[in-house]
């Protein structure tokens, strides 16, 4: 009888310790309190509670909302790498990856070096229907291309 294995199931859905708070939010709710306890033993009554006002939002924002389903610092931290790359991309279809590390390296080192561009042969359709064939019948037929391909091996 097959070894039976249990599968983990609902693995994106965090811990819950008290209520509906999960352990993020509840470590989110308590720096968030040490800060308001800084805020409150630095700040007169009114800068406090303007520094409270900002620091609740912030805590409700980063512990209890959540964008496409992620929470809101995944959406923070995949915006900033958005806003980092660059937005327009241009291909350049007549540049070949020779040609671009040839172009890389004449900025690199100044000088010109002429790039090398690998032309390979079309295969035909006769030719791609000898190889499925060949390819189908495990080497057993065999054609004027079985014998170019072994001939390669040697050489």
């Amino acid at each position: 009888m097959p070894q039976q294995y249990v599968v983990p199931q609902f693995i994106d859905v965090e811990d819950k310790i008290i209520g509906p708070i999960t352990i993020r939010q509840f470590i989110i709710m308590i720096i968030g309190g040490l800060f308001l306890f800084v805020c409150y033993k630095i700040f007169v009554l009114p800068i406090f509670i303007a520094f409270a006002i900002g620091i609740l939002a912030t805590v409700a924002l980063f512990g209890f909302v959540k964008v496409n389903g992620r929470p809101f610092h995944v959406f923070i931290v995949g915006m900033l790498q958005t806003l980092k790359r660059p937005s327009k991309r241009i291909w350049n279809k007549g540049m070949t990856v020779v040609h671009a590390v040839a172009s890389h390296q004449d900025k690199k080192t100044s000088h010109m070096v002429a790039p090398q561009v690998v032309k390979k042969s079309q295969v035909t359709h006769s030719r791609l229907s000898e190889l499925s064939l060949m390819a189908d019948t495990g080497g057993r037929y065999k054609t004027d291309l079985h014998a170019e391909i072994t001939q390669g091996r040697k050489a």
